[in-house]
């Protein structure tokens, strides 16, 4: 175990801490859960970083970390698609989870056909990431009323979710050429 796993075991430690804090009845609890998100989001960039400075990737923290983005975002916009309860903040969740849902399984087959490489992450993806995480921490820090920052928030999904729709079809142009050839082959 070193310091990039241990983050990123921690940024899925704290997932029951920010749900924990997103529910409780105080007026700061929104703020405190995006303090706890943000600081989950930090150490996404952080893990990675270290484990390239370090060089102390491994096989395990390349499984886990985007596992633990996954389930944090995942967790995030399941929260904040309750209390909020619309149209502009249900679209983009389903949206981008569901691209979650289609490039982890593309990626998945691409492996084990072993072509992995050809769906590497890109910059459309590392956008839609900023945007994302940004919307997230707007979202979680204030209730669900209409104001600036929910209004900013809520564009910034929009806009993370327009991101993930261009990553998501980066991704499957990248692999057609093997899913036609698969198809052709049957």
């Amino acid at each position: 175990m070193n310091i990039p796993n241990l983050l990123t075991v921690l940024r899925v430690l704290l997932i029951p801490i920010f749900i924990l804090l997103f529910y409780m009845p105080f007026h700061w609890s929104y703020m405190a859960a995006s303090t706890v998100f943000a600081i989950a989001a930090a150490t996404d960039w952080l893990d990675g970083y270290l484990a390239r400075r370090l060089q102390q990737s491994t096989p395990f923290g390349a499984f886990l970390d985007p596992v633990a983005d996954k389930l944090m975002v995942a967790v995030a916009l399941v929260l904040l698609v309750q209390v909020h309860a619309n149209f502009w903040l249900t679209l983009p969740a389903a949206i981008i989870i569901c691209r979650e849902i289609v490039v982890s399984a593309l990626r998945e087959w691409m492996a084990e056909i072993g072509a992995r490489a050809h769906v590497a992450v890109s910059n459309w993806g590392k956008w839609k990431t900023a945007a994302q995480m940004l919307a997230l921490v707007i979202l979680l820090g204030n209730p669900p009323v209409v104001g600036f920052w929910v209004v900013l928030g809520y564009g910034l999904l929009l806009i993370s979710a327009g991101l993930t729709l261009v990553s998501m079809v980066h991704y499957l142009t990248a692999a057609w050429p093997h899913l036609r050839d698969g198809a052709e082959q049957k």
